[in-house]
């Protein structure tokens, strides 16, 4: 079993767009080297950063091969099908299903919903004991690293019960025999750490995608099959364990079995829903108990994060609610008790004073520069400097501390190049010059140089330059580069204008040629230019020598050939040639 985390990160598909960060619920993403990777010590595996990956960066661990080869290594292996396969392959029977999973090397396909059944009827009698319990279900793994990783206080109501899977990969192995072999199948990424951290009751867990793979790989089509008599569910149906994909599902499981105040039961779904759900509960007057339904994906299992379509909630419901024996199944009990402790995450406290020195090194000395714009991933800037103590993100995410910084890079560039340099709008206008600029074309070349260039900002270029409309056809046009001397009083100036934005921002490097500096270095450019003239019209000359020789020679070869006396076994082979070609 790999027991790498069951989502991670492909590196080299990262590219720091924090999607993945502003989408994860509790913050699980360290970002290093520009690559968001996950943090399993505080990932809950609810699959969001997965889904909303631009460039499939995001990943969910493999476990197809590990699923194949179990069916070599047990003599017997059963699928736990969950139940929300009722609204997955809408489009195929139950029994064809069954079919196809047998096909494949199956003993036997159960539904999950029947481990679901005995932890509805273990939370009914919890009910009628002790009806002033205030209980959480724990049905849902997702729910339950959420409230064992952050959020400890409420970590204590959990109900003391195993999931409905690893409820029900009890009843399969006291059915058919400890030393089976149980694959989970469903539409949920949380039951891989299910598999990991129980391999005594369940070996592997597949998604539904992963099965789809499977059957494509071995060329079977479910929907084609003709099922037999063989083809149900072992070692019987479920009953109203099959709601529990749909929110509500497992509150209807629990009334099927005991009498119970409704007020005191409600069903949430979605981690924002719960974490404001669950809010205040210890606030609740004495005695009043009440039971929440818990579910990390919105509306249910039907919308998990490995569904084909996460959606069509509406939909999805009817068919599960429609999907249900008239007959109940008897129950098969196990012990399903499990214990659930909250985990201790080491957390980094950072004072304000620290946060603040932080937000500092990104640009952000003072409250007013905080813009909260949530484009790093965090909420706030606040979080963002505890992230930062904290190792989890890196200054580059702030997009203001970027930005800031390239035009502080673009400005002191353009301040030190000793050519003048201009950029100007699309109405002509100079949006930003240099000092250069200023001393070459300024009206006042007396001026300081911070002075001139504030005044040439905003003037239209034709006021201060005589060849603008060169600047006018680059923009016009839209051309990448335009090159030109001009001359310009007692000078020879050579001028580059070049396309920033297209039709809109353009920029123009110009250059007194006549200075000695400048024309020294004219001079070298152009040695360069001949030189590399001058190679290249040798290695022609050196090319066409050597082809005209190769000719020659050839020819020469011939000509020898035509005029030398033929060899005696030259003569013997056209002899017998004479000999056959007499006999035709």
């Amino acid at each position: 079993m790999n027991y790498q985390n069951p989502i991670y990160t492909e590196k080299t598909e990262c590219q720091d767009c924090y999607k993945c960060l502003r989408n994860c619920p509790v913050k699980a993403i360290k970002v290093e080297g520009g690559a968001a990777t996950v943090i399993p010590e505080l990932c809950i595996l609810c699959g969001h950063c997965v889904e909303v990956c631009p460039n499939n960066a995001k990943r969910v661990r493999d476990d197809l091969a590990s699923a194949r080869q179990l069916l070599q290594l047990r003599p017997q292996v059963y699928v736990s099908l969950a139940p929300s396969f009722i609204s997955e392959f809408d489009n195929v029977r139950p029994d064809q299903l069954i079919a196809a999973l047998r096909k494949l090397g199956f003993a036997g396909v159960s539904e999950t919903a029947l481990g679901a059944q005995e932890v509805s009827a273990a939370v009914a009698a919890t009910l009628q004991t002790n009806p002033s319990a205030v209980l959480l279900s724990t049905a849902c793994p997702t729910v339950v690293a959420y409230l064992q990783k952050h959020r400890h206080a409420e970590a204590q109501w959990m109900t003391p019960l195993l999931s409905p899977l690893l409820a029900h990969c009890r009843i399969l192995r006291a059915t058919f025999g400890q030393q089976i072999g149980v694959i989970f199948v469903g539409p949920c990424i949380s039951k891989k750490t299910e598999a990991d951290t129980h391999p005594d009751l369940l070996d592997v867990a597949l998604t539904f995608q992963d099965l789809r793979r499977w059957l494509e790989i071995d060329k079977i089509d479910p929907a084609t099959l003709l099922p037999t008599a063989d083809d149900v569910f072992v070692p019987h149906r479920a009953g109203e364990g099959a709601w529990y994909p749909v929110d509500g599902g497992m509150i209807a499981g629990i009334r099927a079995n005991c009498a119970v105040n409704d007020c005191s039961m409600m069903s949430f779904s979605g981690i924002p829903a719960i974490q404001k759900a669950i809010e205040g509960l210890a606030d609740l007057p004495p005695g009043e108990g009440v039971f929440l339904e818990l579910l990390a994906c919105e509306g249910g299992c039907v919308n998990g994060p490995k569904t084909q379509c996460r959606g069509r909630t509406a939909a999805k419901r009817s068919r599960i609610l429609r999907f249900r024996p008239e007959a109940q199944p008897a129950l098969i009990k196990v012990p399903i008790h499990a214990d659930y402790q909250a985990m201790e995450i080491p957390v980094q406290k950072h004072s304000e004073s620290q946060v603040r020195e932080a937000l500092r090194t990104v640009g952000k000395f003072s409250s007013d520069d905080e813009l909260n714009c949530g484009g790093c991933g965090y909420d706030s800037c606040l979080q963002f400097g505890q992230a930062l103590l904290s190792g989890k993100a890196e200054r580059t995410m702030c997009v203001t501390y970027m930005r800031k910084l390239a035009q502080k890079k673009a400005n002191a560039l353009i301040a030190k190049m000793p050519s003048a340099v201009v950029i100007v709008s699309d109405t002509l206008k100079v949006l930003e010059c240099n000092a250069a600029f200023a001393q070459l074309f300024g009206k006042d070349r007396c001026k300081p140089a911070d002075e001139a260039i504030r005044e040439l900002e905003g003037v239209p270029l034709a006021n201060v330059l005589p060849f603008s409309n060169l600047f006018n056809s680059v923009l016009r046009s839209g051309e990448d580069m335009l090159d030109r001397d001009i001359r310009h009083t007692q000078t020879i100036l050579h001028v580059s204008i070049f396309t920033i934005e297209k039709h809109s921002i353009v920029g123009g490097i110009i250059q007194d040629i006549t200075r000695p500096s400048v024309q020294k270095g004219q001079v070298i450019r152009k040695a360069q230019e001949v030189i590399q003239k001058n190679l290249t019209t040798v290695q022609k000359i050196a090319y066409l020598l050597g082809e005209n020789a190769a000719e020659s020679e050839i020819t020469l070869n011939q000509i020898i050939d035509s005029f030398s006396p033929p060899e005696p076994q030259d003569l013997e082979t056209k002899s017998d040639d004479w000999r056959k070609l007499y006999r035709r």
